[in-house]
């Protein structure tokens, strides 16, 4: 496949179809600026019509973009739901995350996070110039740079702003936020309570990075998402921490404000506390209201709990259709998709575009559900959002009276008693201690940083307005002033992964991939009929005699402790293949449906169809013929079909009788070469009676191909896969070529 280059002088763009071309984003990198900072929401469109449906929670619609599976029986159409749709990425290796950035976009995401493989929060310092991956997020200048540049490249290809997010955590926060600034990222996890709680950074050094992050996160227009429901994902019984949840996400709010920041811009991360077995809607659905109702001036995050996801990927995405029926219940403004790849420990790309599609079909398939149903405003709902509510308001009193350092150390936050009950499990630390502890120092009464959007007094000479004018311009001002550093390491670094993948394989091979170009994994699913033990070392052991390289498990699930168990696993395909040496076989054009309608009109057509020999199965040929399975009497063909084990010379004979234009035969039993010696009869008898040129012959089946039935003396084959409208065409388009030639029967519709 070529690479994608369409260039005005030096300007690099998407073609849709080309891939993207790695090596180009970086071209030029050092002096690549973002096209827009702060963040962007979907341009809603309420009452819009697209295709045959009015809809009433929906946005613009995109310029490019792959529409649901089902959308071919609705004329195609892909409208895309009013809120904003995350996909979570992960791989560690930014050139590998902007290709799967891009799919996820064509698919319906606007908001792309980056996020760990070891968390961004574990890290003490700003990475610049170390190796792509530490810390498993783009953390660098140059990886934010390069993702930032191709997602601008994406917006225009899909006609959408994607928003781009990362953490904004650990004791490098505030220059965490400075680099995100600069680079347009777009949003931002920023929630110092998630640092105190779980990574033990001192308390006071957390909120004073805290204000200087949010300071600029706000001069920016950067979305905040908090971190609130951490405590859910980490309580033993999440279901009983929802008032904290309330508490933390009322500090952090209360904060951010007073930092600085917009209400519009900060956006409660809102967690479903249970899952499946658990009756999930009884404590999701009054957890959302009462979330909604005590924070209705902020916007909200809607995510899956993580704590409740296994590596069942069917399990995952029920659980996930539930919560977005809450979300649709109540209201979400960024709904975030969560993938089984937590459980697995393997990123797969097609798990992040299903997510986003699970979020999308499902989204549009409740579209307008509030206009016709409503949460009841007396009754059990009702009693329980009130009783949440004041499980929080009583827990933030306390934490007032007690001050929340103290509670924090007294192990107040993630305790899994349901508040007013303690189990004395939650965390505590040291008001004194953590990470970076001690590290504060005092200003002084003069004190004078030459810096904008700066957080805290600041002693300004008189008549000076800009901080930075002192300096000639700060890097928010100048951006000839930030230092771009590239790679330092000479060894592990982008262009020498992009060498060793070339030199390995070269440009023209093809090899699958789930994580990194090229990598080579496969995904095998296998039932076996043992006991879970017996059945893991088989599926093992079969993979391996298979030639798969590294074999893993990722799913084991038991169907029956006897009878069976399910089994996924990975493995490394040890070889590559030549793209030019594969044989691709030309792929007919098919008739458009109103085309082949139109024609079929105005020149009816009659076909008789059949299983022949001794076969008894008849799902193929229904498939093909009736109307319900987008067969070919949707198209108006009139088929009269006789049946299963039908004799050859029937055919012919029914044929002849009901004056047709095709005989279709299906043939499966494919033994001592039945399917072929069915078809050479059909062929030769046709020729025998002096009806070969009056007949359409097709053949289908399992083991048939069109090779193997045109050398069977039949006009197509067609195998396993096959849809009706191929057939249709294939007939209008081969009666269209025999009255060319002066054969077949031409019929005109008795309305012409």
């Amino acid at each position: 496949m070529k690479q994608a280059r369409i260039c005005t002088g030096h300007e690099y763009r998407l073609s849709p179809g080309e891939k993207l071309d790695v090596s180009r984003i970086l071209e030029g990198l050092e002096n690549y600026k973002p096209r827009r900072s702060g963040w962007t929401w979907r341009k809603k469109q309420p009452a819009q019509q697209v295709g045959p449906f009015t809809y009433s929670q929906t946005s613009e619609p995109l310029k490019q973009s792959i529409p649901l599976p089902a959308a071919k029986y609705f004329q195609n159409i892909d409208p895309q739901p009013d809120c904003v749709i995350t996909t979570e990425i992960a791989s560690g290796r930014f050139e590998d995350d902007i290709r799967r950035m891009r799919m996820a976009a064509w698919h319906g995401a606007d908001h792309i996070m980056v996020i760990r493989t070891t968390g961004q929060s574990h890290i003490d310092g700003l990475l610049e110039g170390t190796p792509e991956g530490v810390g498993g997020i783009p953390i660098t200048r140059k990886q934010l740079r390069a993702t930032r540049k191709v997602l601008d490249l994406i917006e225009d290809e899909v006609g959408r702003p994607i928003n781009f997010h990362s953490y904004v955590s650990g004791v490098a926060g505030p220059e965490i936020a400075v680099l995100f600034a600069e680079e347009g990222v777009n949003g931002a996890h920023q929630d110092p309570q998630y640092n105190v709680l779980y990574r033990n950074v001192n308390m006071q050094r957390s909120f004073v990075d805290a204000a200087v992050a949010k300071k600029i996160m706000a001069s920016y227009g950067l979305l905040q998402i908090d971190g609130a429901h951490n405590a859910n994902a980490t309580a033993r019984e999440a279901w009983k921490v929802m008032p904290e949840l309330l508490v933390q996400h009322a500090i952090n709010t209360a904060f951010s404000e007073m930092v600085g920041m917009d209400k519009q811009n900060i956006a409660l991360s809102s967690v479903p506390p249970t899952a499946p077995p658990g009756p999930a809607l009884s404590y999701d659905l009054p957890y959302a209201v009462c979330l909604r109702w005590l924070f209705s001036d902020y916007k909200v995050r809607a995510q899956q709990n993580t704590r409740h996801i296994e590596s069942d990927s069917r399990e995952a995405t029920v659980t996930h259709v539930l919560n977005l029926l809450v979300s649709r219940l109540t209201s979400v403004d960024v709904q975030s998709t969560i993938t089984p790849d937590e459980g697995r420990n393997v990123p797969w790309h097609y798990n992040n575009v299903a997510a986003v599609e699970t979020a999308k079909q499902a989204l549009l398939g409740m579209d307008g559900l509030r206009e016709m149903v409503e949460i009841k405003k007396d009754g059990h709902l009702p009693k329980l959002v009130r009783e949440l509510a004041e499980r929080a308001v009583l827990f933030l009193e306390e934490i007032r009276a007690e001050g929340y350092f103290n509670a924090v150390a007294k192990g107040f936050f993630v305790d899994s008693g349901q508040y007013p009950a303690r189990n004395g499990d939650g965390i505590a630390r040291d008001p004194n201690g953590g990470v970076a502890a001690g590290s504060i120092v005092k200003r002084e009464a003069d004190y004078l940083a030459p810096v904008c959007d700066h957080f805290g007094y600041n002693n300004l000479p008189e008549g000076i307005s800009r901080p930075c004018d002192l300096i000639d311009g700060c890097t928010f001002c100048n951006r000839d002033k930030i230092v771009y550093i590239d790679e330092l390491d000479p060894e592990d670094n982008v262009e020498k992964r992009l060498e060793a993948v070339n030199e390995q394989y070269g440009p023209d091979s093809v090899r699958p991939e789930v994580e990194w170009a090229k990598d080579g994994y496969v995904v095998l699913t296998v039932f076996i009929p043992e006991p879970e033990a017996i059945a893991e070392s088989a599926a093992l052991e079969m993979a391996a005699r298979m030639g798969l390289d590294q074999p893993e498990i990722i799913h084991k699930r038991v169907i029956h402790p006897a009878e069976g168990t399910l089994i996924e696993l990975k493995g490394i395909v040890p070889f590559a293949l030549e793209r030019s040496g594969l044989k691709i076989p030309e792929q007919p054009k098919l008739l458009s449906e109103d085309e082949i309608r139109q024609e079929i009109a105005q020149h009816p057509m009659k076909v008789v169809c059949g299983t022949v020999g001794e076969d008894e199965h008849s799902v193929g040929m229904r498939e093909i013929i009736d109307i319900k399975h987008g067969g070919i009497e949707g198209f108006g063909i009139k088929a009269v079909y006789l049946g299963t084990s039908v004799p050859v010379e029937k055919m012919i004979d029914a044929a002849i009788e009901e004056d047709a234009d095709a005989i279709l035969i299906s043939t499966i039993i494919s033994h001592a070469d039945i399917h072929r010696k069915n078809m050479e009869k059909l062929a030769r008898l046709c020729v025998e009676k002096g009806v070969r040129d009056r007949f359409i012959l097709v053949s289908g089946g399992t083991q048939v191909t069109n090779e193997l039935a045109v050398e069977a003396g039949m006009d197509a084959g067609f195998g396993r896969g096959t849809k009706g409208i191929q057939v249709a065409s294939f007939l209008v388009e081969k009666r269209r070529a025999l009255w060319a030639e002066g054969k077949g029967r031409r019929r005109v519709s008795d309305e012409n």
